[in-house]
């Protein structure tokens, strides 16, 4: 295993994030000062760290036998999901309890930055937890199950679980990923949340589901909205996000032509995070 790593000042996080994206081996960490970040890759073969290098500058070294995930994992404070979720990038038990104390009455999600996208401070992340809130409050004492593409580090699929679905399902193409997403459901001790290997471009459902959550870049989104109008009940309710601000519209234009439209936008930093469904959904909210 080896390791590109370079510092950057912090106002460059979002060209970072999208120059690495969709990449599950990339680490962004902010040091103390928050002034700057360190961008980490991390590769197989020592080629592929020097082409990066050659690409970026930044140094390469090789990573000797350890727990590289924890020795690079950034130190971040909890992050507050309206009134219902702290996520924290701890790991043990004592960390969780002593959340519990400081925020008593919200769910605790334990999300380490391993080598996967979703740890919830992206603005992706975020916003689509807090429009999954939002949602589960709406359907309170009502049975629901939810399924997230592009899940990622599973946390919003955690947060679906723990926020009252009664099933969710967690797919991404990235075997990576879907190793970290089972290991972050285990350590939250949820049930009922399955995390599978699918190629959503390649994939047929085989049932609906109420609540569907995607965030993945807006050219895979756009190719996957078949797929996901497929999976969509009637009057289910659609997440969408990983679109960059100057491809919404394209965006929203495609999404039309399989009849889904979004009653809410928000835009964050770069970001763009929508809420909708089927036209006659969308057009109720």
């Amino acid at each position: 295993m080896w390791i590109w790593s370079k510092l950057s000042g912090a106002q460059w996080m979002d060209a970072w994030e999208d120059r690495f994206y969709g990449n599950p081996n990339t680490v962004i960490s902010k040091l103390k000062t928050n002034k700057t970040i360190r961008v980490e890759v991390y590769t197989e073969t020592e080629k592929e760290a020097v082409e990066i290098q050659q690409q970026f500058g930044g140094s390469i070294r090789k990573l000797v036998h350890k727990n590289w995930a924890a020795v690079t994992e950034p130190t971040r404070p909890p992050i507050r999901i309206r009134s219902s979720l702290i996520i924290s990038g701890s790991r043990d038990e004592d960390a969780r309890k002593k959340l519990s104390h400081e925020f008593p009455g919200r769910h605790i999600i334990q999300i380490p930055a391993d080598m996967a996208f979703g740890t919830g401070d992206h603005a992706t992340t975020s916003t689509c937890m807090r429009f999954l809130v939002d949602i589960a409050q709406d359907k309170k004492g009502q049975d629901w199950d939810m399924l997230d593409l592009g899940t990622g580090s599973g946390v919003i699929a955690i947060a679906a679980r723990m926020l009252g679905a009664r099933h969710c399902h967690g797919m991404d193409f990235d075997p990576q990923a879907v190793k970290v997403a089972r290991r972050n459901v285990r350590r939250n001790g949820v049930n009922l949340v399955k995390m599978s290997e699918t190629d959503v471009l390649k994939w047929s459902p085989d049932r609906q589901w109420p609540v569907v959550v995607a965030n993945m870049f807006s050219t895979i989104l756009q190719q996957a909205f078949p797929v996901i109008a497929e999976a969509l009940t009637d009057d289910g309710t659609l997440i969408i996000s990983g679109i960059l601000k100057d491809q919404w519209d394209e965006t929203r234009k495609v999404a039309e032509q399989y009849g889904l439209s979004f009653s809410k936008v928000i835009r964050k930093g770069k970001w763009v995070t929508a809420c909708g469904g089927h036209f006659t959904k969308a057009n109720k909210n």
